[in-house]
């Protein structure tokens, strides 16, 4: 009787005794087993509040109600562009110490426009020839996952976008592995900058034939027509502008937002919903292909839904393609976290959440209720501030390049020309606070000697970088976008373009919402303490507290 009495005993106990397993997936780990850092390219801040209802209980919804939300996050330099707000989450820094100061600039020494990561020494690794001649060869400082990698040989970094400036600049330069798309043939690639190979997990994806499936698809709107916000016609008092609202929305009746391209061109897929998608399966294919999170040793997995960037660009924050988008992104959240949960566990995995960017209104947007603005044109500006030095200092090519609201001189000529490179700039910038919409200009004399400790000019002096940035810099008045072939932009120190979503969900991350104000650049040091590794040799950000208490 006693033997059988604890022969039942222990078999209770093992009944009632979680396993190991499960015992390990409930406890958060010492460190994070897997860090994923997921930008969601061009998103404002307001997207959250503006489409939360229409939103599901297991995406957006789940990192904001269960995760530390820092509301007050911004970037706090002058020119917000996708690359140099990229270069900023990685390395800690703005871009006047990591030298990304924009997505393009000019160099005064080979008098050519210089693309953020573009690289003709470097070869494509699994696809077309010019898709892969990128590397991160002009980024100045390491970054998190430089540094991570430094630190523990056994971590791996791993970067997807479609744009290969996006996951190359929010890796770094020692990632395992960096991929993008070719539109060319439909593939995922990389460049001999990292990697002489594709692993054989992305060979076998790109054989799956996603790309190709996805360019075929009709963009059907998920919700009727009429449910989203810009099919509201009530606003809108100009009776030509009603017209042509409703012209768009009986062209949509059907729920065809757009129709499918030739089934070569995979360039569709950067500018529509789908190229999330493709970029979410790879995100995937990437945790089971390298065994992310499965280890003590931490890993990182850079993730950028580019797609969103070239959708607010054509259509504009307001529109119904940008409602339904971030509608479909946000299932595809859901089914990213559901599928982390599974393999990973959510206790052993950092989730941090932010974009790159935000955008600007469009000016036809802004007139509906009377507010203050306008499209600054570049090139005409350009030619009457050519034809101004020409007559206050003869004929001459004075101006060698016009590059995002940087104006690059010739200094050879001015110097020939016996004239002060300081007061030449001075002139400059004051002749363009003349246009319309130019609310400052400054020189590169002035950020060079000058030491700003508040104001607008902080902003343009964690821009400027000595090397790179142009004589002159201007900044347009709030509501302002330059005319550059789309409905509006990004690139200004205002709050629509500089206040992003932060988001820390999963390991550890308590739920609470953050008031304090909090810079971009302190999300590499954050993550650098959480891991306790050196901080990306550039950083000056500042850890968050409320995520480390």
């Amino acid at each position: 009787m006693r033997l059988l009495i604890l022969q039942l005993l222990i078999v209770f106990l093992l009944i009632s005794s979680p396993s190991k397993t499960q015992i390990n997936r409930s406890i958060p780990s010492g460190k994070p087993r897997l860090i994923v850092q997921i930008v969601v390219s061009q998103m404002r801040f307001d997207y959250l509040s503006r489409y939360w209802d229409k939103f599901g209980d297991n995406g957006f919804k789940r990192l904001v109600n269960d995760g530390t939300y820092c509301r007050n996050a911004r970037y706090n330099y002058l020119l917000t562009q996708p690359y140099p707000g990229l270069a900023t989450i990685s390395t800690g820094a703005n871009p006047s110490v990591h030298g990304i100061i924009s997505d393009k600039w000019f160099s005064r020494y080979s008098r050519q426009e210089i693309h953020a990561v573009a690289d003709e020494k470097v070869n494509t690794v699994g696809g077309s020839f010019f898709n892969g001649k990128y590397s991160a060869k002009n980024l100045i400082t390491s970054t998190f996952g430089d540094e991570l990698r430094l630190s523990n040989s056994y971590s791996k970094v791993i970067s997807i976008s479609l744009d290969a400036g996006s996951a190359i600049l929010l890796a770094g330069h020692s990632a395992n592995g960096i991929f993008w798309f070719d539109t060319e043939k439909g593939l995922w690639v990389s460049s001999n900058y990292f990697t002489e190979n594709l692993p054989a997990w992305v060979d076998t994806f790109n054989m799956k034939g996603f790309a190709k499936l996805y360019t075929e698809r009709e963009w059907k709107a998920l919700q009727p027509i009429e449910n989203y916000e810009e099919a509201d016609t009530a606003s809108v008092k100009s009776e030509e502008k009603k017209k042509t609202l409703l012209k768009k929305l009986k062209g949509m009746v059907d729920g065809v937002i757009g129709k499918p391209k030739p089934k070569t061109k995979y360039q569709v897929l950067l500018e529509n919903p789908y190229g999330n998608l493709l970029t979410k399966d790879l995100a995937i294919a990437a945790i089971a292909g390298e065994n992310l999170g499965v280890d003590e040793h931490p890993d990182l997995l850079c993730v950028t839904f580019s797609a969103n960037r070239i959708i607010g660009g054509k259509f504009g924050p307001h529109s119904i393609e940008m409602e339904d988008t971030y509608l479909r992104l946000d299932k595809e959240m859901e089914h990213f976290l559901n599928y982390i949960d599974a393999t990973v566990g959510l206790q052993n995995c950092l989730v941090v959440l932010t974009s790159d960017q935000g955008v600007a209104s469009t000016p036809d947007y802004l007139e509906k209720s009377k507010i203050p603005s306008g499209y600054f044109d570049p090139k005409k500006a350009m030619i009457l501030l050519g034809s101004y030095l020409n007559a206050l200092y003869g004929q001459g090519n004075w101006i060698t390049g016009y590059h995002d609201k940087q104006i690059y001189l010739n200094r050879k000529l001015i110097e020939d020309s016996n004239l002060n490179l300081a007061d030449f700039q001075q002139k400059v910038a004051d002749f363009m606070l003349e246009f319309s919409g130019v609310s400052n200009s400054t020189t590169a004399h002035n950020l060079q000697n000058g030491n700003f400790a508040n104001g607008i000019m902080v902003k343009f002096q964690n821009s400027y970088n000595q090397r790179r940035s142009g004589d002159v810099i201007i900044n347009l008045e709030p509501g302002w976008v330059e005319r550059n072939g789309k409905v509006t932009s990004a690139n200004s120190p205002y709050n629509y373009d500089s206040h992003v979503p932060l988001i820390f969900y999963g390991w550890k991350a308590k739920r609470k919402s953050v008031l304090t104000p909090v810079y971009i650049n302190d999300i590499a040091p954050t993550l650098s303490i959480l891991l306790g590794i050196t901080w990306p040799n550039g950083a000056t950000g500042s850890p968050i507290k409320e995520m480390l208490e």
